[in-house]
C-alpha cells in the first residue's frame, strides 16, 4: 500500500513558520539578559524578569489560544497572530527602557502561544492520521532545531551588531515568516472552525479533559528536561567545559533528528508503548550518565543517550493528546499539551535550580530527574498500559 504523502506544502510551511517563531525566541533568551545588564545597566534579577514576563503571557493566553483555533478560521488566525508578531519584533527597535521590554515581553508571550497554537493545530490536521505520529515527529523537530541554533544565532548577531541591529533583523526575520505563511494554502478541514461552539461547557472551551493525562505526562517529562535547559551551561562551566555546551545540544539534536523515522514508524505501526518505554530507559540512563560526567567524551555521550530518550518521548504524549480527540477540538488539545509544556519547564526554572544550590549538580541530574522520569513511566503504565490489559 502506497503511503499518504507527508511533506506537503502546507506542511513544510506550517513546519517552517514554527521553526523561525521558536527560532526568534531562543535569540531572545540568550541576548535579552545581555541587553539588559549591557545597555541598560540592569541586575541579574531584573535580566531574568525577562522571561519570566513572557512565560506570564504564554500561560495565561495558552488555554484561550486553544479556544480561538477551535471556534475560528485557523488561517486568518495565524496570519492576523503573525501580523502582531511582526509589530512586537518591530517595537523593540524603539523600547528605550527595562520596563518596555517586560511589556513587548507580556505581549510577545501572549502572540507566541496564539501564533505557536495555531501552526501546531493546522500541522496535526494536514497530517495524513495513518502517519500522525510521525508527522507530529517530525514537526517537533522544528521545535528540538530552534532550540539548537537559537541561542547560538542570537549570540553570533549581538557579539556582530549589537542590540540595535539584533532587532532590525528579528523584524525583518519576522516579516518573512509573515511573507511564508500567507503562501500557505490549506484544505477546509485544516481551517474552519468547530461546529459544535454552542455544545461545549464553558471550561471546555478552554481545556480539553480528555487531554490532561497525556498533556501531564508530557509535562513531568519536559520538566526533566528542563532541567538540562536551564542549567547546563552554568553545569558546563563547573565541568570546566564551558566550549563544549553548543556542542552537547548539537548532538542532542542531531540524534533526534537522526531517530525520527524509526520513532514516528514504530509510533504509527505498533503503539505508542513500543517507544515509550525505551524512551524512558533511555532518558533515565542518560541523566545518570550527565549527572556523573568526568571527561568531554562521556559528557557527549551522555547527550546522545538524552537526545534518544527525549526524542523517543516527547512527540507520544504529543500525539496522544491530540489523539484523545476529534479533529474539531485539535486546538484545545494541543494548547492543553502545551500549556503543560510552559508550566512544567517553568517549574523545573524555579525549583530544580534551588536543588543544585542546595544539593549540587550530581544529585540534580544523576538522582532527581531519573527518579521524575521514573516516576512518570510508572504513571504511563498504570493509566495506559495496565489499563489496556484490563480493559
Amino acid at each position: 500500500m502506497t503511503k499518504e504523502a507527508l511533506w506537503t506544502k502546507p506542511f513544510l510551511l506550517t513546519g517552517g513558520v514554527n521553526f523561525f517563531q521558536l527560532f526568534t525566541q531562543y535569540i531572545l533568551i540568550t541576548t535579552l539578559p545581555l541587553c539588559i545588564i549591557d545597555e541598560f545597566h540592569g541586575s541579574e534579577l531584573e535580566a531574568g524578569l525577562a522571561m519570566t514576563f513572557f512565560q506570564i503571557g504564554t500561560s495565561v493566553f495558552r488555554p484561550v489560544a486553544g479556544y480561538l483555533v477551535d471556534e475560528k478560521q485557523k488561517r486568518r488566525l495565524l496570519l492576523g497572530s503573525l501580523v502582531l508578531f511582526f509589530l512586537v519584533m518591530a517595537a523593540f527597535n524603539a523600547a528605550d527602557c527595562v520596563e518596555a521590554l517586560y511589556g513587548l515581553r507580556l505581549v510577545h508571550g501572549i502572540v507566541f502561544a496564539l501564533a505557536t497554537t495555531t501552526a501546531a493545530s493546522i500541522a496535526v490536521l494536514v497530517i495524513p492520521p495513518s502517519r500522525r505520529g510521525e508527522g507530529i515527529g517530525y514537526f517537533s523537530v522544528t521545535t528540538n532545531m530552534a532550540m539548537v541554533v537559537g541561542p547560538l544565532a542570537g549570540l553570533l548577531l549581538y557579539q556582530t551588531l549589537r542590540i540595535s541591529g539584533l532587532f532590525l533583523a528579528l523584524a525583518v526575520l519576522a516579516a518573512l515568516i509573515l511573507a511564508a505563511a500567507s503562501a500557505i494554502s490549506l484544505p477546509p478541514k485544516a481551517v474552519q472552525p468547530s461546529p459544535s461552539a454552542s455544545k461545549t461547557p464553558f471550561f471546555e472551551h478552554f481545556i480539553e479533559k480528555r487531554s490532561l493525562l497525556a498533556s501531564f505526562l508530557g509535562g513531568l517529562v519536559f520538566f526533566a528536561y528542563g532541567g538540562i535547559l536551564t542549567f547546563i551551561p552554568l553545569y558546563a562551566a563547573s565541568l570546566h567545559m564551558a566550549e563544549s555546551t553548543g556542542l552537547f545540544f548539537a548532538v542532542f539534536a542531531v540524534v533526534i533528528v537522526a531517530s525520527r523515522p524509526v520513532v514516528g514508524n514504530v509510533l504509527d505501526r505498533v503503539g505508542p508503548s513500543h517507544v515509550v518505554y525505551p524512551g524512558f530507559a533511555l532518558f533515565i540512563i542518560g541523566f545518570i550518565l550527565f549527572g556523573f560526567v568526568s571527561t568531554k567524551l562521556w559528557f557527549l555521550l551522555s547527550a546522545a543517550i538524552l537526545g534518544l530518550g527525549f526524542g523517543a518521548l516527547s512527540p507520544v504524549f504529543q500525539t496522544l493528546a491530540v489523539q484523545s480527540v476529534p479533529a474539531s477540538r485539535a486546538g484545545a488539545a494541543t494548547a492543553t499539551y502545551f500549556w503543560f509544556l510552559d508550566i512544567f519547564v517553568g517549574l523545573a526554572a524555579m525549583t530544580l535550580g534551588l536543588v543544585a544550590q542546595w544539593f549540587g549538580y550530581s544529585l540534580l541530574y544523576g538522582v532527581l530527574c531519573p527518579a521524575v522520569v521514573l516516576v512518570t513511566a510508572a504513571l504511563y503504565y498504570v493509566e495506559y498500559t495496565r489499563r489496556c490489559f484490563h480493559s
